[in-house]
């Protein structure tokens, strides 16, 4: 029987673990998911305010671009500060962002200014004048509106002031009004951004020395009503007290945004439920209780994104059903564990606690790695890879209570059952790979240069991909437009490439870039160019193709692009750095520098296979690239782990090495296969940047899963020899 101290201790996690099921299914039966833009379809744009502009004028800008928003009518829109100078405006269902880039960006600075005579400024009534010193700027503007012009055809914009703006208007008119009718210097200018709007004369009814007295005044210049109600929209907006400029800005249509989501959904129930069965055969019973805690796993995870509110994207998705695959992690290690306790003891509650308690270091270090990774990339990313970041984040944490509390709890209620049958249990042996292995007397590292010989040559073979063809970075890190589309196939079976090129070059894109996804899919990448220029890019490719969709429109500003590159350096340093900080304190400094080396072979080799595949490395790679560091460090810790227990016996280094290695090997194995049914849902499923993310992440889990062993190990031999 367990001792009463055990029996509270079950007890209190046992509440914990309901407690915490109970108030996920709350929030998930009552909180409605909110999906990103590249999910429901819509645009996102992202401005830039100048480097010298302050926080508080920012903020004002900010406000001002919110009314304008409200005023276009758009439900749910987002807007949201990023860093000093950035806002992002979400327009959910937004195809066309042409109208509304036009009304966020535009300044509307207005001005009032006298009429000093004729001169060179041009005006609607087809004249030139000359302005004098502005008395009153669209901060003094509280309301515009479009009417109809009750003198003539055509719309005026009646304007009513505010403030100290009234008085400054009867001063400006009773100057005017001084001069006779016909003489330029009557007339008094309305000036947006720098042109004239409307320079009408003073009525001829107002008194020299008087003005005109009133908080309202109208605008005419031959308006049409669509002109009008323009310019009642942006001078009714507000004012910008500082200038915008579009440096970011992403179109996805709401069909792509399905598929995603549909592909995610099949891959994460197919990669959940093949890795369901393989850990029901390898640890029985045990393993179908791990499963139930990885529903619950899931459940939790969620709902914990539903609380906190954040926003489901594509890359976010994805990062979920990693995160899934990621999981069986920890479970993994406290059953090995715990096989092992049942080795020398024979006694199978009191193994499973010893299980969890041994495993509790390997699995909180390997998870904290993985954290350092995941906040990288809230800190450093933009746009959709920032929520690839949180979503990460939370699902380690959920996995860490599923792994540590769930399954434990789940164990010890199964306890009365499996201490009868323990066999039952799955954890009654070590296996049969392992018990082959350890009984062979193997020693894998007698000659560790040998090891790192054929790590070198891989290495070499990756580089010569970055030399020789190069890495083909996307949009987000070079700056640019990338538009996607879907086409009709031609009777060969895919879209007629040369074609399309040769369309584009006639239309004035000779420098564009074509690439193919799939036999209908088609996205075209250039350098910056406006929206007017991407339209006619697009009916080059419905020319080419006979018919062509456009789902997604991006364009990335060149100062964002090197931005962005600078951030994505930034970020591997840190990631470097924070890993071997981390290492050197939990383990040893060879140990990790060792582990830095196979993390950076690893980065090498998975940026060389993209550079021999062709494929593009844009956001999501960088999202793809940032979690195989973790889960590289994540493999290296496990052994250096059981290397750090395995010292206290005063052994050999090399058979230390050699024994942690072959040791873990079951759990390096089983977790390896749960990632891989996972991503290979993804990448069976999925299509596009979702493919891609799939492709990095295969090639980096396998890297990282090898790398430990050929490199991470006879590495830090060498250096403990020397």
């Amino acid at each position: 029987m367990p001792r009463p101290s055990a029996r509270r201790a079950l007890l209190v996690r046992g509440l914990i673990a309901l407690g915490v099921l109970a108030a996920s299914a709350f929030t998930l039966l009552t909180v409605q998911p909110r999906l990103g833009l590249d999910l429901r379809g819509g645009t996102q744009i992202v401005l830039e305010t100048p480097s010298e502009a302050s926080s508080e004028a920012t903020d004002r800008a900010m406000e001002v671009l919110r009314r304008r928003v409200d005023e276009l009518g758009v439900a749910e829109p987002v807007l949201a500060r990023s860093g000093d100078h950035r806002i992002v405006v979400e327009l959910p269902g937004v195809q066309d962002p042409t109208e509304a880039i036009e009304v966020l960006g535009r300044t509307a600075q207005l001005r009032v200014q006298p009429v000093t005579g004729l001169g060179d400024v041009p005006t609607p009534e087809g004249d030139a004048i000359s302005l004098g010193e502005a008395v009153m700027t669209g901060e003094g503007i509280e309301d515009a509106r479009a009417t109809p012009n009750p003198q003539g055809v055509g719309y005026l914009v009646g304007v009513d002031f505010q403030g100290d703006a009234p008085r400054a208007w009867q001063r400006v008119t009773a100057e005017a009004a001084c001069s006779p009718p016909g003489d330029p210097e009557r007339r008094v200018a309305f000036v947006l951004d720098g042109e004239v709007v409307s320079a009408p004369q003073v009525d001829v009814s107002t008194v020299c020395g008087t003005g005109m007295v009133g908080g309202s005044t109208s605008i005419t210049g031959r308006f049409s009503q669509a002109e009008a109600e323009e310019l009642a929209l942006v001078i009714r907006s507000g004012a910008l007290p500082v200038p915008v400029e579009v440096v970011e800005q992403r179109t996805v249509g709401p069909t792509l945004g399905a598929e995603a989501i549909e592909a995610s959904a099949r891959a994460a129930i197919i990669g959940v439920a093949l890795t369901g069965l393989f850990l029901v055969f390898a640890y029985r019973l045990a393993g179908l209780l791990a499963v139930l805690a990885l529903a619950g796993y899931a459940g939790l995870a969620y709902a914990a994104m539903l609380a906190i509110g954040a926003t489901f994207t594509l890359p976010g998705l994805a990062g979920f059903v990693l995160a899934i695959g990621m999981a069986v992690d920890a479970n993994v290690l406290v059953f090995e564990r715990s096989r092992e306790e049942y080795a020398r003891r024979e006694r199978l509650p009191r193994s499973v606690d010893e299980g969890f308690r041994g495993a509790f270091s390997a699995v909180a270090d390997s998870n904290v790695t993985t954290l350092l990774a995941a906040g990288l990339l809230f800190w450093l990313a933009t746009g959709p890879v920032k929520g690839f970041g949180v979503t990460l984040s939370i699902g380690v944490l959920a996995s860490l209570f599923s792994a540590l509390v769930l399954s434990r709890v789940l164990l010890h209620l199964a306890m009365p059952l499996l201490r009868r049958r323990p066999t039952w249990s799955g954890l009654h042996t070590l296996g049969r790979v392992r018990t082959w292995l350890t009984s062979r007397g193997i020693t894998l590292f007698r000659r560790p240069r040998r090891w790192l010989l054929a790590a070198g040559l891989v290495l070499l073979a990756a580089v010569g991909g970055l030399v020789l063809r190069g890495l083909e970075l996307g949009v987000e890190f070079t700056g640019g437009r990338m538009l996607e589309f879907t086409a009709s196939p031609t009777d060969s079976g895919s879209v007629d490439t040369g074609r399309v090129r040769a369309e584009l070059a006639s239309a004035g894109f000779p420098d564009a870039v074509v690439v193919t996804s799939g036999s209908d899919g088609v996205s075209v990448r250039t350098g910056p160019i406006d929206s007017a220029a991407a339209v006619r890019l697009g009916e080059a490719v419905d020319r080419a193709t006979g018919g062509a969709e456009q789902v997604s429109n991006e364009l990335i500003g060149p100062s964002l692009g090197s931005e962005l590159r600078r951030n994505a350096l930034i970020a591997l340093a840190i990631a470097v750095a924070a890993q071997l900080v981390y290492l050197a304190v939990r383990f040893d400094w060879r140990l990790g520098v060792a582990t830095v080396v196979a993390l950076v072979t690893d980065v090498v080799v998975l940026v060389g296979a993209f550079a021999w595949l062709g494929k593009t490395a844009d956001g999501v790679f960088l999202a793809a690239l940032l979690t195989v560091i973790g889960y590289s460090v994540n493999d290296s810790v496990v052994v250096f782990d059981r290397v750090r227990e395995l010292r206290r016996t005063r052994a050999p280094f090399t058979e230390v090495m050699s024994s942690a290695v072959l040791q873990t090997l079951p759990r390096t194995v089983n977790t390896g296969i749960g990632v891989l049914f996972v991503l290979a849902a993804l990448l069976v499923l999925g299509d596009g940047s979702l493919a891609d993310f799939s492709t990095a992440l295969l090639i980096g889990v396998v890297a990282g899963t090898v790398s430990t062993v050929v490199t991470a190990a006879p590495v830090a031999i060498v250096l403990e020899k020397r």
